[in-house]
């Protein structure tokens, strides 16, 4: 069960944070991203800029930024590695206690890592902590929230079960603080999963450790711009269900196979994904052709075959897929955005 805390103030000394910061053609976030570290209060940070041989100077801008701090050092690739790569080049040189790997464009509201490590240093079981992640497109915002208005400590099994039974995680990059131990117990980013390997890492650190969620707050800032933009996109979301079922197969059949309990969860993974793709499906009947829309009935047949005997597998074949529009086309889909909306409300609050 999650255990709802209030948050506790008895502080020691100052706990040290590595920030990794990945880097490639974003040399003009640079400066920015740096300064929301190293802004921070009441810890005690160090950054790591790794540039991926960036043809656009970011290098120049990293070196500059460490010619100015020593609390900021920059690994160089002389030629392109690629993004898990560069993850785990930067985390293998992580000395702090605890551990952020945080895009170059992204940023740290101020507090965030004092409010993070406050949980896991109360707390040693804990070995990662979330929260709120905000999006933001071209200018941050200026006020946040700082409130923490409690902490949840999941046991790492039971964060594990939600996510196994909705078929999805519950984190946003940005605003993961790890301890720097677990990260090292569960071994680096993997590079069979480049889509999905920050999920498979926090899946697989569940299985040992318990997690927990500042509530309240705003932990991190997510930089919404066309590069970044393929998950809103049909096309996009057919990638993350694909890379998501990948992902929790390796769960299954390699990381949990011997635990009986998170078997026990495997039709409810592949329900979960299944149903979501007929959902997305009904939901773009109106802009998607039919061999997209196909696409997405090829995957959730492939995922739980089981979803052919559905109201919603129905809806769909009588709908979209038989070449008519549904009736109350607009009722259904505000519907559907009345219940999205009351998801992220919850997730924006619980975290799940």
């Amino acid at each position: 069960m999650v255990e709802r805390m209030r948050p506790t103030t008895a502080r020691g000394p100052d706990p040290r944070v590595t920030v990794v910061i990945p880097c490639y053609n974003y040399g003009r976030f640079l400066p920015e991203v740096v300064a929301s570290v190293l802004s921070q209060e009441d810890v005690i940070t160090d950054v790591i800029i790794v540039d991926d041989a960036s043809p656009d100077g970011s290098v120049a801008v990293a070196r500059r930024l460490a010619s100015g701090s020593p609390s900021v050092q920059v690994l160089e690739h002389t030629s392109n590695q690629g993004h898990i790569t560069t993850y785990n080049d930067g985390l293998a040189l992580a000395t702090g206690t605890y551990v952020l790997l945080l895009s170059a464009d992204d940023l740290l509201p101020p507090g965030a890592l004092r409010r993070a490590t406050d949980v896991m240093e109360s707390r040693e079981d804990v070995g990662m902590v979330y929260g709120f992640s905000r999006s933001f497109t071209e200018s941050p915002p200026e006020e946040v929230a700082t409130r923490v208005r409690s902490w949840s400590i999941w046991p790492g099994i039971e964060w594990l079960s939600l996510a196994a039974r909705r078929g999805r995680c519950f984190i946003h990059s940005p605003e993961v603080v790890m301890r720097r131990a677990a990260l090292e117990e569960e071994g680096a980013y993997d590079p069979r999963l480049p889509h999905s390997a920050d999920m498979d890492l926090w899946m697989r650190t569940a299985r040992h450790w318990s997690i927990g969620r500042v509530n309240g707050a705003t932990q991190a800032l997510y930089r919404v711009h066309d590069d970044n933009m393929h998950l809103t996109q049909f096309a996009g979301m057919l990638t993350d269900l694909q890379e998501r079922r990948r992902t929790f197969g390796l769960l299954y059949d390699e990381h949990c196979r011997d635990n009986p309990r998170v078997q026990a969860l495997r039709e409810d993974t592949r329900r979960a994904l299944a149903r979501e793709a007929v959902r997305l499906a009904l939901r773009g009947s109106d802009r998607l052709d039919n061999e997209t829309l196909l696409s997405y009935t090829e995957f959730a047949l492939g995922t739980w075959p089981g979803i052919s005997r559905t109201l919603l597998w129905r809806a769909l074949h009588q709908g979209p897929l038989a070449g008519r529009r549904l009736p109350v086309a607009g009722v259904r889909e505000y519907a559907w955005r009345v219940d999205g909306h009351m998801r992220w409300l919850r997730w924006q609050r619980y975290g799940t």
